[in-house]
């Protein structure tokens, strides 16, 4: 049986996975002859990666999904405190990449590679720590939980969904989103490639 808590897990990574590749295609694009539209649409990417999965997922994971998989399936230890040691530092990090993009726009091409670089290297991080999840944690998790934690796991999970991974719409990020989609190339948005 799939419970809706493991879908909207599965959808709020793809909804980040398409925004961290599509801030890739970004970088690689470079600020080109539109530089206030190139670092808008940054700004808005990493304001979305800080404001929903920071804020909304992680916590989500963190206080509600790992604590009962610890206690059902204490082998899975190592991999939770991993797992939970990246999900306190993201943060930060997400912060320091809005600092880091914020000096390359002001500052200029001798802050391009430090942002770039320090972008790179999250994207990999938030990649693999996704696939971790997805490939070691929700398998089990799916196995060892009972059905009283899986029904307050769903309607947890149902509470805050990231509008961007099919949650409900919140009118007031329809100008994030819009700003994200109609400037970002594919996958995430429709914006020239």
């Amino acid at each position: 049986m799939l419970h809706s808590a493991l879908q909207i897990i599965r959808d709020e990574h793809a909804a980040v996975a398409a925004v961290l590749r599509s801030l890739v295609m970004m970088m690689e694009r470079g600020p080109g002859d539109e530089p206030e539209r190139f670092f808008d649409v940054l700004r808005a990417m990493l304001f979305y990666i800080d404001e929903f999965p920071e804020r909304l997922h992680h916590p989500k994971e963190s206080n509600l999904l790992f604590p009962r998989l610890a206690r059902a399936a204490p082998e899975l230890m190592p991999v939770i405190r991993r797992l939970e040691s990246d999900h306190m530092l993201g943060e930060g990090r997400a912060r320091e990449l809005q600092h880091l993009l914020l000096a390359w726009e002001l500052i200029g091409e001798s802050r391009r590679e430090a942002f770039t670089g320090a972008a790179r290297a999250y994207v990999s991080f938030y990649l693999e720590h996704m696939q971790t999840e997805e490939a070691q944690l929700l398998p089990a998790a799916q196995k060892a939980l009972s059905v009283g934690d899986w029904a307050e796991l769903d309607v947890a999970f149902q509470a805050n969904r990231d509008p961007l991974a099919a949650g409900a719409r919140d009118p007031c990020y329809d100008r994030l989103f819009t700003r994200i989609v109609l400037t970002t190339p594919a996958p995430i948005g429709v914006g020239v490639a």
